[in-house]
């Protein structure tokens, strides 16, 4: 039996990358009901703003990169992704005042 439960994100920690000729701007960890841990979510720029980019490792046999997890719904994928760049502007910000 499949039983049907509603995740919380309950902790999202961020690493900002300073490279200003790379589209990835951090490294996200994100814990889900304090138990299960996802690393490696990148934070990239695009010209119309942020994405958030799951986990993923390169096919040997054909070159292309497939997700390692991911979310399989859009309420689920929306709510990561909110999650994930809300925590980046805060560290971007939380950055900035700590360098003034």
């Amino acid at each position: 039996m499949v039983q049907k439960i509603r995740m919380n994100i309950t902790e999202i920690r961020i690493k900002l990358i300073n490279k200003e000729d790379s589209r990835i701007k951090a490294i996200a960890s994100m814990t889900i009901d304090s138990c299960f841990v996802v690393h490696d979510i990148k934070v990239l720029e695009k010209e119309d703003g942020f994405i958030v980019s799951m986990p993923s490792k390169k096919n040997n046999n054909t070159g292309k990169f497939s997700d390692i997890v991911h979310p399989i719904n859009t309420e689920t994928r929306e709510a990561i992704n909110n999650a994930v760049i809300e925590a980046y502007k805060k560290e971007l910000e939380n950055a900035k005042n700590t360098a003034e």
